[in-house]
């Protein structure tokens, strides 16, 4: 989508070594605890990962939560896990279609 990344918000699990040398090359912020001896401006450090933590619970799981609700993904009954998984997964994966083609659709709009 031609977006710049400077800031991103994961859990604890994404931060690996290679994840965090990504964004290091990219001079992207994370949310990552910082390893090793703590650098002088840890305090300010502290204070971004605390507001990317936050900002990224606000928003990622509110908007599974109404991503939930509108594709039905909550009455979801499947026979077993992997079914369940899948359709979770085309759920999500829908929702993310129908957001993008709203972005490109008003970037085409605006280009008009």
């Amino acid at each position: 989508m031609n977006v710049r990344v400077r800031c991103v918000a994961a859990d604890s699990i994404y931060a690996n070594n290679a994840n965090r040398k990504f964004c290091t090359k990219y001079g992207i912020s994370t949310s990552f605890a910082r390893k090793g001896r703590a650098a002088k401006d840890e305090p300010l450090r502290k204070v971004l990962r605390s507001e990317l933590s936050r900002e990224r619970a606000t928003r990622l799981e509110g908007s599974f939560g109404t991503r939930k609700q509108h594709y039905s993904l909550a009455r979801i009954k499947a026979r077993n896990r992997k079914t369940e998984i899948l359709w979770i997964f085309f759920g999500i994966h829908t929702a993310n279609a129908v957001l993008m083609t709203g972005k490109i659709r008003n970037r085409t709009v605006k280009a008009a």
